[in-house]
């Protein structure tokens, strides 16, 4: 695929494969239920099965046809904070800690930053990046964070990762990652459109990562997401369209693109795409499926593998628990486990929220209850806040004058303000420090509680 858009190289079915399928498996059944606006898809069938996809799901009949009736006002809005939802659909996890999942193969990057090859560097970044989508097909929804909440993560492959909650309405998350090779930064603030029983989720960011040993700094703009039959039918998640991760030190850049699903899962997870130099000439090829593993190979100007070489597989998907009922990996679980919080953990950590640890516990009335709770007690800390004509600070991040322009929207540009580095160099160091029980701690995530001792 050369810079012309008109050579016909390795992947030549690549670019119509998105439009083929983008609609192909999409069926409504208007009338066969009684509801109107209704599309269910069932991402291993084909067009035909719609009306039994549809009686198929995690919601009991009343459940279903309650919900659905207060959803239907809010079709065509972005309804990322505006709506209360059951506990029954959340897994165990908030959307600070969900955002650490990309740390699962943060060993990639430490081979971006030791390799020589320019392109194949970006291989290994590119690979990195692909690689949390499949944790991202869990079906289940994340906590949104209370403002002011943070997680941590230490003791995996090197690193230390800090989110924090930097805005509620917008909901907004900044997050920190670094080790000897390299730092990682984003500003993320999602956006929905509710189509009934779908919802695209865009990834509003700006991810930037600066490999140490060179300094060079890439720029990652992910693919839209679509969460398929959310009410009626089998929940279902598909990425569809481009990946694009920008060397901005030297101008190469990897272009990838997933496939949408298409009848009976033709398609489904493939991603395909190329490594280009400055010149936009294709040097190395990508292949393989988000949900398995990605392979690379040399390839000439017309984006043909060079004779000689061969496939290479670069990821591959870790082993998985069996049968876990919030389809979570392993790193999942030491996500929520504290065996990866710091000596000292700020009362303000996802891990500590009540609610979420009764939903880890299987007592779904009382993360319920949990959940009304801490939300009421925000709108109380909002209240107060602005009594006093006091405006929320975040903690670790500092808000810059920088605007991004994304494809879907402009975003404000929050920095990692390097406060938390000192705190973990002192806590660390110190020797008075005693080993808490941290799961006694309670969570305490709001501006202006007495913070002292932190």
């Amino acid at each position: 695929m050369s810079k012309d858009s008109e050579n016909k190289g390795f992947f030549a079915a690549m670019s119509s494969g998105l439009s083929m399928f983008s609609n192909a498996m999409h069926r409504s059944v208007n009338g066969l239920l009684g509801y109107e606006n209704l599309e269910v898809i069932n991402p291993e069938g084909g067009e035909g099965d719609a009306e039994e996809e549809a009686r198929r799901g995690r919601w009991k009949q009343e459940e279903r046809d309650s919900y659905w009736k207060m959803m239907q006002k809010y079709i065509g809005a972005d309804v990322t904070s505006m709506v209360t939802l059951p506990v029954i659909i959340f897994e165990p996890m908030t959307m600070l800690q969900k955002m650490a999942e990309l740390m699962e193969y943060s060993h990639l990057l430490d081979q971006a930053d030791q390799c020589e090859d320019p392109y194949l560097r970006l291989v290994y970044a590119a690979s990195w990046a692909i690689s949390v989508y499949y944790a991202y097909q869990r079906t289940w929804k994340p906590f949104n964070p209370i403002l002011g909440e943070t997680y941590e993560m230490v003791n995996h492959n090197g690193i230390t990762f800090l989110a924090e909650q930097v805005s509620h309405h917008p909901p907004m998350s900044a997050g920190h990652c670094e080790n000897e090779h390299f730092t990682y930064d984003i500003t993320s603030k999602l956006k929905t459109k509710f189509l009934g029983n779908s919802c695209d989720v865009y990834p509003v960011g700006r991810t930037r990562v600066t490999l140490k040993r060179d300094g060079v700094v890439l720029d990652l703009v992910p693919p839209p997401t679509k969460v398929n039959n959310l009410i009626f039918g089998r929940t279902w998640v598909d990425s569809l369209g481009e990946m694009i991760l920008t060397n901005l030190t030297t101008g190469d850049k990897v272009v990838l693109y997933f496939q949408p699903c298409g009848w009976f899962g033709a398609g489904r997870y493939e991603v395909d795409g190329y490594v280009y130099d400055a010149n936009e000439e294709p040097k190395m090829l990508m292949t393989g499926k988000w949900s398995e593993s990605m392979s690379y190979q040399p390839c000439d100007a017309e984006g043909e593998p060079l004779p000689g070489t061969e496939l290479k597989e670069v990821w591959r998907v870790a082993d998985v628990p069996p049968n876990d009922k919030f389809q979570y990996t392993y790193f999942a679980h030491k996500i929520n486990s504290f065996d990866t919080a710091p000596k000292k953990l700020l009362p303000s950590d996802s891990r500590l929220r009540p609610d979420r640890y009764a939903l880890e516990m299987g007592d779904m009335s009382k993360a319920g209850a949990e959940k009304s709770s801490l939300e009421e007690r925000q709108r109380a800390e909002k209240r107060n806040r602005e009594a006093k004509g006091d405006e929320f600070v975040p903690r670790w991040f500092d808000m810059t004058e920088e605007v991004a322009t994304t494809p879907w929207g402009e975003l404000e540009i929050y920095q990692f303000n390097g406060k938390y580095i000192q705190r973990r160099a002192d806590t660390d160091s110190s020797d008075n420090i005693e080993p808490e029980d941290v799961r006694t701690k309670e969570f305490n995530p709001w501006q202006y509680a007495d913070l002292s001792g932190v």
